[in-house]
């Protein structure tokens, strides 16, 4: 087995692993490695070729190919070493690494600083349990746009769509610009699961029906699909039979949730929060494991590439002090809490003495609310839905107080609903 000591080993070269490897590497860390198990960097976003991309970070609306080159040409400009096609099988609490590919075979790494970027995979479908046979012609969505827009394969002429997160919106409207009919978007909850524009430039331009509340209840056909039955469900999200109806359709497309990759941070014995599947950070990127930091999708799924990029980056600086010994264990440590109305926070620890941006997802809509942090900081909102994260700002100053701080989301009095 191959031995060998790095500076600092990044496991995946998505748009996470390579922020993190460019920021790293501009910090100093002239040994950086990156194991993606792929066959090219970029993660997911090579086939990603819708635009809506970079937004935030650089101001333009690329594609996903566009926004991740960039970085790729940024790595290979700083020479960032990476290994293809490479599985990590293990990452243990004293920060070895076992890998292996066909190139190297076995490979035993010990790196300074590690930083996880293995991103998130998709919730199978299997999982829902939907009676009826298993007939060819059902995709998870984002195999079908692997199929479509790198395969160049045409999966069906009628076509539904279960979920309406935002791989499902967008592939509704992928269909449909390729000719085929697509017969509805079927969402279990009372509003969209995507992006508010992604529900109006992928479902609603294209006259697309997006049926809320409602779910399939079974899929019918042997060797191909050839329908699927529909109910609306209850307020339990239960179907209600007198509702049934059959939509034909020859493929379904399954787009229920993503989850966070993160076995090998489990089998290192990373503190992990329940609540987004992701490693407990704090506001550098550091988790439970001295010398460990994660980013991006495998923290907690972030709706735009642009937050993944930032946190990326403060992983990759993180990861660097701490290769070079100038990353001293924080002095205050104040854990974040979700409360009222509030899923989860991101990072869940802050020291309280620099500012800090914060990622909050909430568990059902509301209008015209107030973030609370602790007794002391308020974010006031117009609205806020579960799709979409809020991102606020704490100061680094001494009224953060010591101990756990509740962040929770009222509605705002009436009177002040136009301040």
């Amino acid at each position: 087995m191959r031995q060998r000591d790095v500076e600092l080993a990044i496991v995946g070269g998505g748009a996470a692993g390579l922020a993190a490897a460019i920021a790293a590497r501009r910090a100093g860390v002239s040994d950086v490695l990156i194991l993606e198990r792929g066959q090219d960097l970029g993660g997911i976003l090579p086939q990603c070729i819708h635009t809506g991309f970079g937004l935030h970070y650089f101001g333009e609306n690329l594609t996903g190919p566009e926004y991740v080159s960039r970085f790729i040409k940024q790595a290979n400009a700083l020479r960032v070493e990476h290994k293809l096609e490479t599985m990590v099988l293990k990452i243990a609490p004293n920060r070895t690494i076992r890998a292996i590919n066909r190139v190297d075979g076995p490979m035993c790494l010990r790196p300074k600083a590690i930083v996880l970027a293995m991103g998130c995979r998709e919730r199978p479908w299997g999982t829902l349990g939907i009676p009826g046979a298993r007939p060819a012609g059902i995709f998870t969505a984002g195999t079908a746009q692997w199929l479509m827009d790198i395969g160049g394969h045409m999966l069906g002429k009628r076509i539904v769509i279960l979920g309406s997160g935002d791989v499902g919106l967008i592939m509704a409207r992928r269909f449909a610009m390729e000719g085929a009919n697509v017969e509805a978007v079927i969402e279990v909850m009372p509003y969209p699961g995507g992006l508010s524009r992604n529900v109006v430039q992928c479902v609603d331009d294209f006259n697309i029906p997006l049926l809320l509340s409602h779910t399939i209840t079974r899929i019918h056909g042997s060797d191909r699909l050839e329908g699927v039955r529909i109910a609306q469900v209850d307020t339990r999200r239960k179907p209600m039979p007198e509702t049934e109806r059959s939509l034909k359709c020859d493929t379904l497309v399954v787009s229920v949730g993503l989850i966070p990759e993160n076995e090998l941070s489990r089998d290192a014995g990373l503190l992990v929060d329940e609540q987004t599947g992701g490693p407990v950070v704090d506001e550098n990127m550091a988790t439970s494991l001295r010398g460990v930091f994660a980013c991006g999708n495998v923290v907690h799924i972030n709706d735009l590439v642009d937050h993944v990029t930032w946190s990326g980056e403060i992983a990759g600086k993180s990861a660097a002090r701490y290769a070079f010994g100038s990353f001293p264990p924080p002095r205050r440590r104040i854990r974040l809490r979700p409360g009222r109305n509030v899923r989860y926070v991101v990072p869940q620890i802050i020291s309280g003495v620099k500012p800090v941006t914060c990622y909050l997802r909430v568990k059902r809509p509301m209008r015209r609310v107030v973030i609370h942090v602790g007794d002391t900081y308020t974010f006031f909102r117009r609205i806020v839905r579960p799709p979409e994260i809020e991102v606020f700002t704490l100061p680094g100053d001494e009224q953060i107080k010591d101990g756990p701080m509740v962040v929770s989301i009222t509605m705002r009095d009436n009177r002040d609903a136009d301040a």
